[in-house]
Parts: structure tokens; sequence; C-alpha cells
């Protein structure tokens, strides 16, 4: 996922993960007690379970996440759906669940969307694409004629505690993953650190090897400045480097006797054995 914000900002987006995981397992507990539920303390359990759910928007919108603006309407939306529930709790449960359905429709389309949006950074994007499809649905359909019972809205608020939970768990590990990563992404393993070290300290040598034998090219050549002082060896560029390579070669190629391109290089060893059966070699045999 990506952040923007301060430092103060980025210590509290760090620690997010920690009430998102609190937030989980209070859905999942919400979601199993609910379906425990008298018909008339439903309207109260709805209102408490809307209020705790702007509770997280809320808290998502002060981290500075990308998408704080979507959390923050969120969560002022879902504190005016949970003021109406609870005041009008005398109405029908129609009102309820239609309220509750409301919610699950835009939570789940959200879901949705920011899955969609965040594909190519994180990986749990498809399991809360399929996560935000269920709300909505549901939602959907505990807003229409079908859920006018007490037995339905139970089993709507049971279904809504269990969705939201498995989101807010599946996004507390996932942002306990990027922040233990983020500080020691750049971090090489020990064998990698060796062998990085290794490789710059074999660079090192390489290079003061060819230091030295440059500057032991120019004292065999005897090169001295006029006033009897042989000058120091100054690194130069790389094109030096392979000319003063290059004449060390020839000459020792030269010294052994194989032809080449420099003039000294075409000396060829005396007394040499001819080449049997070679006109030279039968024009000495039939000398005197």
């Amino acid at each position: 996922m990506l952040w923007s914000g301060s430092s103060s900002r980025s210590a509290l987006r760090d620690s997010i993960w920690g009430f998102l995981l609190f937030a989980g397992v209070a859905w999942l507990a919400i979601a199993w007690s609910v379906l425990r539920l008298e018909p008339a303390d439903v309207v109260v359990v709805a209102g408490a379970m809307v209020f705790f759910g702007a509770l997280c928007e809320g808290v998502r919108a002060l981290a500075g996440m990308r998408t704080w603006w979507l959390n923050a309407g969120l969560a002022v939306l879902f504190t005016g759906i949970g003021t109406i529930v609870v005041v009008d709790a005398d109405a029908t449960f129609a009102t309820t669940a239609s309220l509750v359905g409301w919610f699950l429709m835009v939570r789940g389309a959200l879901d949705v969307a920011v899955s969609t949006m965040n594909r190519g950074v994180d990986r749990t994007w498809g399991l809360v694409l399929s996560l935000g499809v269920v709300q909505a649905g549901l939602g959907y359909f505990a807003a229409g004629p079908l859920f006018r019972s007490a037995d339905l809205t139970i089993v709507t608020l049971g279904g809504l505690a269990l969705l939201r939970g498995v989101a807010d768990l599946v996004t507390a590990l996932r942002l306990r993953e990027v922040s233990a990563a983020r500080h020691d992404v750049l971090d090489l393993s020990p064998e990698r650190a060796e062998g990085v070290a290794g490789y710059a300290a074999g660079l090192e040598d390489v290079a003061q090897g060819a230091r030295h034998r440059a500057g032991g090219l120019d004292e065999a050549d005897g090169a001295e400045t006029p006033t009897g002082v042989k000058p120091v060896y100054q690194p130069g560029s790389f094109h030096e480097e392979v000319v003063r390579t290059t004449k060390d070669l020839d000459a020792k190629i030269a010294d052994a006797g194989v032809t080449g391109t420099v003039a000294g290089a075409t000396r060829v060893p005396e007394n040499l054995p001819l080449v049997p059966d070679s006109p030279e070699e039968m024009t000495e045999r039939q000398r005197p």
C-alpha cells in the first residue's frame, strides 16, 4: 500500500495494524454473539455496530493513508446512519434492516474500488474484492422487502460483523508485513554483504595492480626528466593505460622472437635447423 504524511503520521501508520487486528477480533466476537439477540435489542445493537464501523473508518483516516478522504467521508456517513438507527428505535425492523443494508452496500462498494486500485501493489486485493462484492450483495438484499423480520435482521447483522472482521484481519496482517519490511528493505543478507565486500576489494586490488604495472613501465623505459629525476606515475585515462599495457606486451613478444607488427618483433632467432626435404636442406646436403 501507498501512504503519504509527516513523521508523526508515519509512526501512527506503523501501529494502525494493531488497532485493525483488535477490530477484526471484535467484529468476530460480535458476529458470534449477535445471533443470540432478542428481537427487542436488535435496534440498539445495530446502532452500536454502525458506530463501531464509523470509529474504524475514523482511525484509518487519521493514519494518513492514500484513501484517507474516503475513510473520513465514510466515518461521517456511518455516524449519521448510526444516529438515525438509535433515534428511530421505535420504527419497524424494515427501517433498521434498510439502514444496515445501506451501510453494507457503501462499504462493499468502497472495498471493491480500493482493491481494484491496489491490484498491482497488494497481493490480497482479490480477497478484499470478493469481500466487497459479498458485502454489497448482502446489503442489497437487506434493503429489500425480504428482510423485514427480526430474525433476518439479526442474520444480516451477523453477516456484517463476520465480513468486516475478515476484512480488518486481512488488512491488519498485510499492514504488519509491509511495516516490518519497509525499514530493512535495502539491507542485504550476510552472504550477499560479504560477496559485495569481496567484489569491492577485488576491484581495488585490480586498480592498484594496474597502477603498479604502469608505473613499472615508466621505470623500464628509463624515462627521465630534464633534471635527471624519474617521473612518478600518475593515473591517467583509460586510453593511456591501454597504450602502456600494449607497449609492455609488444616488448615481451619481440623478446620471444614472435613475428608481430612492431619493428623489433620481426627478428628471427639464428642457428635454426633447416626444414627436412626442403630445397634449402637438399642444397645444403649436396655441398661437399
